[in-house]
């Protein structure tokens, strides 16, 4: 989300919240200074407008790892949508410490996740990983029938200048393959790795990008996508599940979005009883 969404959405809230605080009070608890107290207030008053919205306790104590929070101030993600799904990408990436081969990532926008996927790498001092960033930087190709509608063309449009400058002080462990996917794929196709990142949003990207990067994973690699069984990305998501139908493979499905699979483990059930 763009800054100036972002002061527009905030606007909004403050706007709302006085139009809350104007309800009768039977309709909220009292509201004092407590934050357990807010917190249920909160609620009560989200559930007036979203009844089947699903609120989560916010005692989350990676709120309050310092450097990640510095992480998410530095690619203006702290008061966004993307935090848990960064914490699980930084999270994830500590179980491929044994595993050789190289990072991607398929749709690296501004640089938010290859940061942190970057960031791994040089942590890392057993071996040496290169990071393979693939991205149109004209945003979104054309969406499919299989995207529904939320997506359209060149949406998403981010600079390759923003993407250098996220990445500051990494110049020499990434390299930036811009093009539509799967054209510049093949420069890497002798690369063996030990994580991938896709988010593309839709169809036809995820397909390709999954599809090339399955047989170059090594055994304990993991491939993480972003969109996977995110309702505004169903085409990300059933690319995924028609590639991995007659693989071992199946995705973990995350209770923010997303999903991954780790390369050789087998999954046997279903992703979801529905």
């Amino acid at each position: 989300m763009t800054d100036p969404n972002l002061k527009a959405l905030q606007m909004k809230a403050e706007q709302l919240l006085d139009a809350i605080q104007a309800l009768s009070p039977r309709q909220l608890p009292p509201l004092s200074d407590e934050p357990l107290n807010r917190f249920e207030w909160m609620v009560a008053a989200g559930r007036l407008f979203l009844p089947n919205y699903r609120f989560e306790w916010p005692q989350m104590d990676w709120w309050n790892d310092s450097w990640f929070t510095n992480y998410l101030k530095r690619v203006g993600e702290l008061d966004g949508f993307n935090m848990d799904r960064r914490w699980n990408l930084w999270q994830l990436m500590r179980l491929i410490a044994a595993v050789d081969g190289d990072t991607a990532e398929c749709g690296c926008y501004r640089g938010a996740s290859s940061y942190l996927m970057c960031k791994r790498n040089e942590q890392d001092t057993t071996r040496t990983r290169h990071h393979h960033m693939f991205d149109s930087f004209e945003g979104l190709s054309e969406p499919v029938p299989q995207d529904g509608t939320h997506w359209y063309k060149n949406a998403l449009t981010a600079t390759e200048q923003e993407l250098q400058i996220t990445l500051a002080g990494f110049e020499d462990r990434y390299s930036v393959y811009k093009g539509w996917i799967p054209d510049r794929f093949p420069e890497v196709a002798d690369r063996r790795f030990a994580f991938v990142h896709i988010d593309v949003d839709i169809y036809e990207p995820t397909r390709d990008s999954v599809a090339f990067f399955y047989d170059r994973l090594n055994p304990g690699g993991i491939l993480l996508c972003d969109d996977y069984a995110f309702t505004s990305c169903p085409g990300a998501t059933q690319a995924i599940d028609e590639f991995l139908a007659d693989k071992p493979e199946k995705m973990i499905w995350l209770a923010d979005g997303s999903g991954y699979f780790i390369k050789g483990t087998a999954v046997p059930f279903p992703v979801s009883l529905r």
